[in-house]
């Protein structure tokens, strides 16, 4: 992936030297940590826990110490490399969302992206390393810890620098959703339905954040030559290891469709491909597809 030269960020919060705060410390209860691991084991999609959580703690333990702006020096230059790929990743989404909400006639509101270690303190509940990367739009964050990158490449076998901007796309995408009012109108219609009916509607949530991610790899490409040989794949091998059939028979042995909240391994390499291969909106409206 050619971000080398690409600018970062000035939208990155790292709290990693202390901004947040250990698994275990201050605003985590156990009863918190046991659903987040739950959730993750059996494809159950974390936000839902992340909101139960934010209702249900003290306003206290939302709290957390001032994070400086961007990339921090903390001592580890692998990990501050990382970061750093991290920050250049979310300005190439910066850049791209930036033009093509102009060029549609309205203004791009930039997310923040957090970067922690072990927890933190959200506006929708304690986020946890064990939850994997997630997006708050409470507090129109992305929350980050980098040791993701490592279970992503060792768990789930899906290495490369382009399975991890996959995956920062993919929670910027909820963040353009939620910009786009998509995500608002999808929870209200949650609170309306049962169970099977709410898990239906997430996942075309989830399906079209993996569609807005091709989109922005197709036009963030197209501007700036950023996809080497081997970086599709990269991604496709990541939206397959985080389906959630994959992830079921990994944890279970058996597949329930009826508890998906993220799609297939099929479904979200097929919604990926698709923005990235048409990059325009209307190629993305999963709602409106008979077919996923």
């Amino acid at each position: 992936m050619r971000l080398d030269d690409g600018r970062e960020s000035d939208n990155i919060e790292d709290r990693r030297g202390g901004g947040g705060f250990p698994v275990g410390g201050r605003g985590i209860g156990v009863g918190t940590i046991v659903l987040a691991l739950v959730a993750m084991y059996f494809g159950v999609d974390p936000s839902v826990v992340l909101n139960v959580a934010g209702n249900l703690q003290a306003p206290e333990a939302q709290q957390h110490a001032p994070a400086a702006p961007g990339v921090q020096d903390s001592g580890d230059p692998a990990q501050d490399a990382l970061a750093r790929f991290t920050s250049r990743v979310l300005a190439d989404t910066e850049d791209t969302w930036g033009a093509l909400f102009r060029a549609a006639g309205s203004q791009y509101r930039e997310p923040r992206l957090v970067l922690y270690t072990g927890g933190t303190g959200t506006a929708c509940g304690t986020g946890q390393a064990a939850m994997g990367p997630f997006y708050c739009p409470a507090d129109q964050k992305v929350y980050l810890d980098l040791s993701f990158y490592r279970e992503l490449q060792g768990r789930f076998g899906a290495p490369g620098d382009f399975a991890q901007a996959y995956v920062i796309a993919h929670e910027v995408g909820h963040h353009v959703q939620n910009q786009l009012g998509i995500a608002d109108k999808v929870q209200q219609a949650r609170q309306r339905t049962d169970e099977r009916g709410a898990n239906r509607l997430q996942v075309r949530m989830e399906l079209q954040a993996d569609c807005f991610a091709g989109l922005w790899a197709h036009h963030a490409n197209r501007s700036r030559g950023i996809l080497e040989q081997g970086d599709v794949e990269e991604a496709l091998r990541a939206a397959t290891a985080i389906g959630d059939d994959t992830l079921q028979k990994q944890a279970r042995g058996v597949v329930v469709p009826e508890s998906f909240t993220h799609g297939s391994a099929e479904q979200r390499v097929r919604w990926f491909r698709r923005g990235l291969e048409k990059g325009d909106f209307a190629s993305c409206d999963t709602f409106s597809a008979r077919t996923l």
